[in-house]
């Protein structure tokens, strides 16, 4: 069932972006040469603890995942694009990585996730990340009261498509509230038109995610990890937002 929020909900729904916001700053500053993802899981854990909210992850366990998450936030290196467990891995210099974090505070829930690389950085990549951005960007603006959820999908693989890379509709975007994936399902490709209306009230997760040379994606051996079918690097961009008579309302802005 999709659920509206009043303008009330959604101004109680602000402080878990904002805490969202946050935890991703400060485990990217984090991320350096030689930190190990076990640590940043770490950093984002003690967050968690010190403002007394609730992880959506830990014991997220959904049909695509193999056991319970087991960790507070995603860490994908590399080829590795979403749902990245966090394991005994140190940071090497030029990895791309993606972190995807979604917590709940006073029962709100918001999803966000940012993509950057450590140390020296290939060009290759970061037209990638900023491919990812810019999608990201394209998607929030297409989401105007009034509109459909297909004008998001179609404003995210315009940019794409223009910087030649290819779309998975596996994964996407999805419904955020009391809990963190709801209805409706946000492809990051599709038809302006069509699809779910977007209404004032209705609150988002939008994810633009590209790899560099396919879109074929498979499930690491660890049951969670999703990694390009030929190698190449992966990056992911996402924000919660709220649909508003003004448009629309990024919640998980830093």
């Amino acid at each position: 069932m999709i659920e509206l929020r009043t303008p009330a909900e959604i101004e109680q729904m602000r402080p878990a972006g904002r805490f969202v916001a946050e935890v991703l700053a400060e485990t990217a500053a984090a991320a350096r040469v030689g930190v190990n993802l076990l640590e940043l899981d770490a950093v984002a854990h003690e967050l968690i603890r010190r403002r007394g909210a609730e992880s959506c992850y830990i014991d997220y366990h959904p049909s695509f995942g193999a056991s319970p998450f087991g960790k507070v936030i995603c860490t994908s290196v590399n080829d590795a694009v979403l749902h990245g467990l966090p394991h005994d891995y140190r940071l090497q210099d030029g990895d791309l990585l993606t972190l995807d974090f979604a917590a709940a505070v006073d029962g709100w829930v918001a999803d966000s996730a940012v993509s950057l690389v450590v140390g020296t950085p290939r060009d290759e990549d970061l037209r990638l990340i900023d491919t990812t951005r810019r999608a990201l960007a394209a998607g929030i603006q297409a989401a105007q009261p009034g509109g459909r959820v297909g004008d998001i999908s179609a404003a995210i693989a315009a940019v794409a498509h223009t910087e030649g890379y290819s779309i998975n509709t596996q994964f996407g975007g999805h419904g955020v509230g009391r809990t963190m994936h709801g209805d409706p399902h946000i492809a990051n490709d599709g038809r302006a038109g069509r699809g779910y209306p977007l209404r004032p009230g209705l609150v988002i997760a939008i994810e633009p995610w590209f790899l560099e040379t396919t879109d074929e994606i498979y499930t690491d051996r660890d049951g969670w990890t999703l990694r390009s079918a030929d190698g190449s690097r992966g990056a992911h961009s996402e924000h919660t937002i709220a649909i508003t008579d003004d448009g629309p309302l990024i919640l998980s802005a830093p």
